[in-house]
């Protein structure tokens, strides 16, 4: 009888320990993956239909007592962009690339590439591609890939802090974005990496959003000037381990050797069973070891410059709305990353929004104000006070959207637009494009 009651109490027992343990197991098991970010939506950006119209908030006051009419209606959506695993190469991949251009002979090369039905990576100078957009917009259009070379090349500068580094990267952008509508994210920086990067430009290069290329193949044709196409096409077919060949060449003035051997190492990699491909942000680059001995910089950029301008800027190349204003007959449209919405309304670049409708800015130094002049209409953007004031004063908008970020000023979009004299239409999501006309 005591046997039976001690195995009663012991079997009593795991059932109690079962009850305790199981749940505080189970919870472990479902619990949130915090490396996940918190995603927040409104309703109403969930739930909008292609070509919804979306609902506008009460705005502030103008100083007359009247409301100011808001940004449209759902609340700022941030969502960490998904990693995008790296390209495996199972069949042998080239990749050739072009650095300094474009010049007189970038003409050439594009001739000979459409001839030989191969796509190619031009990474260009930005003061090339400004004397010279005809030849950006052609290879735009026949599907070579364009990446980012700095604006000047100029080692001396370039190399001695990041800021000016950086500086001439958002330069080049810039004209490749005004010509393509596209912001190039690719980068070889002038000279490879190789002695020229330290660990904090890998770094916030990387944080920026941006993803650079060295290379595995030396053509050889800029060691010396005027290096024979023969010796060209030695290099730039030297074989390597592995499937992925990423070929430097260039097609800036004085390269016509280089012309001359592209159709032949175009051959070579043809019948060697090659397929020829263009880089892409999903493809894992090619770099260079960190060197040890690097030009030493003068300066490194502080936290705050960091906060304004490097973290900020990865979000340029991710996928999200277009913001699309039409306006007195011009329109202009917003990728995502180059406007903000913040509780409600839409923020964008004050110069950017106004030389993008057809009109103008000027900065005054001694009371750090804007006077902008769109669409007949003048006014001022105080972002010290937060106001935007018509020049005739009937109209004083006090707002703390009118602000400093970095070293631009931001305003709100319909604000800015109403201010000009100029009655918005509701605004419509349609093909994931926020479309604002301006009447």
């Amino acid at each position: 009888m005591y046997k039976k009651m001690v195995m009663a109490f012991r079997v009593a027992l795991l059932f109690m320990l079962a009850a305790v343990i199981l749940p505080a197991g189970m919870m472990e098991f479902y619990k949130p993956d915090r490396s996940m970010a918190d995603i927040s939506f409104s309703a109403e950006t969930v739930n909008a239909e292609p070509n919804a119209v979306i609902s506008e908030r009460p705005g502030p006051k103008l100083a007359n007592g009247a409301n100011a009419i808001t940004a449209p209606g759902p609340v700022a959506v941030a969502v960490a962009a998904s990693a995008v695993p790296p390209k495996k190469h199972s069949v042998k991949t080239v990749y050739l690339t072009f650095d300094d251009g474009p010049s007189g002979l970038t003409g050439e090369v594009l001739d000979i590439l459409k001839k030989a039905d191969v796509k190619a990576t031009f990474f260009i100078l930005g003061q090339q591609a400004d004397t010279r957009p005809e030849l950006i917009g052609r290879m735009h259009e026949e599907g070579h890939a364009i990446g980012n070379h700095t604006y000047n090349h100029d080692y001396g500068k370039l190399y001695q802090k990041f800021t000016e580094f950086w500086r001439q990267i958002k330069l080049t952008e810039e004209t490749v974005r005004r010509i393509t509508g596209e912001r190039p994210q690719l980068v070889r920086a002038p000279g490879g990496t190789a002695g020229n990067f330290d660990a904090a430009y890998f770094d916030l290069m990387k944080q920026g959003g941006y993803k650079v290329f060295d290379w595995n193949v030396d053509s050889g044709d800029s060691k010396k000037r005027g290096v024979p196409a023969a010796e060209i096409l030695k290099g730039a077919t030297t074989p390597i381990d592995g499937n992925q060949t990423i070929v430097l060449l260039h097609d800036g003035a004085g390269h016509q050797e280089t012309v001359k051997a592209l159709p032949g190492i175009i051959t070579f990699y043809k019948k060697k069973g090659y397929r020829f491909d263009v880089l892409t942000p999903e493809i894992k680059p090619v770099q260079f070891k960190l060197q040890n001995r690097v030009k030493p910089k003068t300066a490194q950029p502080g936290a705050r410059w960091i906060a304004e301008n490097v973290s900020v800027n990865a979000a340029l190349f991710q996928k999200g709305r277009t913001l699309s204003v039409e306006m007195g007959g011009l329109a202009t449209e917003f990728a995502p990353g180059e406007y903000r919405m913040e509780e409600g309304k839409l923020l964008v670049p004050l110069r950017a929004a106004v030389e993008r409708l057809g009109g103008s800015v000027n900065w005054k130094g001694d009371t750090k104000t804007v006077k902008v002049t769109l669409a007949h209409s003048g006014w001022i953007a105080d972002p010290i006070k937060g106001t935007m004031t018509s020049t005739d004063g009937r109209n004083n908008l006090v707002t703390p959207e009118v602000r400093f970020m970095g070293h631009t000023v931001w305003v709100p979009l319909r604000e800015t637009l109403e201010l000009s004299g100029h009655r918005l239409e509701p605004i419509v999501l349609k093909d994931n494009v926020y479309k604002i006309v301006a009447l």
